[in-house]
């Protein structure tokens, strides 16, 4: 069972010694009382029937009755030691790989589709399943076939030696169907993620595809991968039964050459009724682990698979968690010293070489026409995306030095697809800080400009806002991001288009908390509104991934308006 496991996971496993010592343990009483009943069998054949003894049978009677109900409570404590192990691996892997996902730097979370990651959680089910159920129990029990083979030999000897003529044939069958099904079960996750990840993508954006009707375009997509898993399942599927069926014609042929064998043994007198019909009970018991190790290979390819796509996520490298020093409030000052970065080493860099000093306090504008890097270079400030050459300086200091928290704590970020999570708007709004108050949430509503709106529904604070916000308009959405950012106070403030969703008094609203947050915070927007534009300080303009020109937006923006109008244009 080692061999089967990455060895990212053998360090939750060996606590679990003890606990796996102690089901052995209870294994070995179970087995050893299944020896009881084809003893039973075999006395009551021989002794009871051949000659007329009541007393014995009752005797035996009393003695099985005792057996089973003694086997009954190890069953059952061996059950809850396995929900024990079951409870362990579950909380132990899941929080392991929760930890890992939101220690992941965003480029990678953002590189494989939700598909992907939903999957992983499916396979620490099947990590738990496999070694708390019932595999974990067949592994227990296979060594002890030992017990009834000895047992054979005692009461049968010379069909005993047929059954160990034949038992490697069944080890044969068992390591080949493991072998032959470990690739066709890869294949057919490979395409059922495929699958997965078009229904993801499609129920993400249910709203589209109803407006469009775009069932027309979707449904040949979902056919063609549809047909490729059940095609693939069917493979699989079609070579699991072979093996299956072929076990079950291998243990069928066994009993009848074992009892044909068994047969002449008694007739010779070389045996008794009682000892055959014992011996096939104890075959029984000695094939069963054996088919269902033909059967459960499927389930050891699909633990290793899951284990060891398991381990190759834990082995990526993790963004900084805790930085290297502590550093107090920053002022907010920004530098990019010779910034580049780009998604595709075989494509041209999406900012290269940016270099550019935004003072402490202060509204700054990010222009620029689409896939000019607007939105990239705000990552890159908040730290979300590590640039690949370059630095981005916070008050002098590099923001590759922080950890993830604090560099949170200290810059807050509206992006420009808001995202909020199922609860109330209070739930949300705090969620930028651990232990806000009531009035710090207030105070961050306020500054959002979204207090009037909250107080007016029936429950206030405490409505709740439905499936990733699905209860409240994209306005709505977007202030109540803007608050979640305000909650902490961050001196820096970075935002995407933050005014995309709002109408003309709602962004005119906007420009005046801007404005006024910008006498003691360092604000950036992304932005081509003419609303907000008049009330910022400095204003960059980025064009193929470079900084065409940056300035005071006094100076700029009566230049550059014919410009801008044309790009906003673009941009509708």
């Amino acid at each position: 069972m080692r061999s089967l496991l990455s060895p990212w996971l053998i360090p939750i496993i060996t606590p679990l010694k003890p606990v796996f010592r102690e089901v052995m343990m209870v294994s070995m009483f179970v087995n050893t009382l299944a020896l009881a009943l084809p003893i039973f069998i075999q006395q009551v054949y021989d002794r009871v029937v051949a000659h007329n003894a009541l007393s014995t049978l009752y005797g035996l009677i009393i003695g099985m009755v005792m057996v089973l109900l003694f086997d009954f409570v190890l069953r059952q404590t061996r059950s809850r030691i396995m929900q024990r192990v079951s409870l362990v691996i579950d909380v132990e892997v899941g929080e392991m790989l929760f930890d890992k996902i939101l220690a992941l730097p965003l480029r990678l979370l953002e590189s494989r589709p939700a598909a992907y990651w939903q999957q992983l959680f499916q396979d620490v089910d099947l990590i738990r399943n496999t070694l708390s159920g019932s595999v974990a129990l067949l592994l227990l029990d296979l060594p002890f076939i030992l017990l009834f083979l000895v047992l054979m030999f005692i009461i049968a000897e010379p069909v005993a030696l047929v059954f160990l003529c034949l038992f490697p044939l069944f080890i044969t069958l068992a390591w080949r169907s493991g072998s032959s099904l470990y690739h066709a079960s890869g294949v057919e996750r490979g395409k059922q993620a495929g699958r997965d990840a078009l229904v993801a993508e499609m129920i993400a954006g249910r709203t589209t595809v109803k407006a469009l009707a775009l069932d027309h375009c979707l449904k040949p997509l979902w056919e063609e991968r549809q047909a490729a898993t059940i095609e693939y399942s069917m493979l699989r599927g079609a070579r699991s039964d072979g093996y299956v069926n072929l076990g079950a014609l291998l243990t069928l042929s066994t009993n009848l050459i074992m009892t044909s064998v068994g047969a002449l043994m008694i007739i010779d007198h070389k045996l008794t009724m009682g000892a055959l019909v014992a011996c096939n009970m104890l075959m029984a018991r000695l094939l069963a682990p054996l088919n269902q190790l033909v059967g459960a290979w499927r389930g050891f390819s699909a633990l290793r698979q899951s284990t060891q796509r398991l381990g190759a996520l834990l082995a990526e490298e993790e963004q900084r968690q805790t930085g290297s020093l502590h550093m107090g409030r920053p002022q907010g000052a920004l530098t990019l010293d010779d910034v580049s970065f780009g998604y595709d080493p075989r494509r041209a860099p999406t900012l290269n070489g940016l270099s550019l000093v935004m003072p402490a306090h202060g509204l700054t504008a990010i222009l620029g026409k689409n896939g000019s890097g607007k939105t990239t270079l705000l990552k890159l400030m908040q730290g979300l995306y590590a640039p690949l050459k370059g630095r981005v300086l916070l008050d002098g200091a590099d923001i590759a030095q922080f950890g993830r928290r604090e560099l949170a704590g200290w810059m807050g970020y509206v992006p420009q697809e808001c995202v909020l999570f199922t609860g109330t708007i209070r739930d949300n709004i705090a969620q930028g800080m651990a232990d806000a108050t009531d009035d710090d949430v207030l105070r961050a509503a306020r500054m959002a400009g979204v207090h009037s709106y909250i107080i007016d529904l029936p429950d206030g604070y405490g409505s709740e806002i439905g499936e990733a916000g699905s209860r409240l308009s994209a306005g709505q959405r977007q202030r109540i991001a803007l608050a979640r950012a305000l909650i902490g106070d961050p001196p820096v403030l970075l935002l995407d288009e933050p005014s995309a969703s709002l109408d003309r008094q709602a962004e005119e609203s906007l420009r005046d908390t801007l404005s006024e947050l910008a006498r003691d915070h360092t604000v950036v927007i992304v932005t081509h509104s003419a609303v907000l534009l008049p009330a910022c300080r400095n204003v960059v303009l980025l064009d193929q991934g470079r900084i065409a020109t940056a300035g005071a937006a006094a100076e700029l923006l009566p230049r550059l308006f014919p410009a801008l109008r044309g790009a906003a244009g673009a941009d509708a």
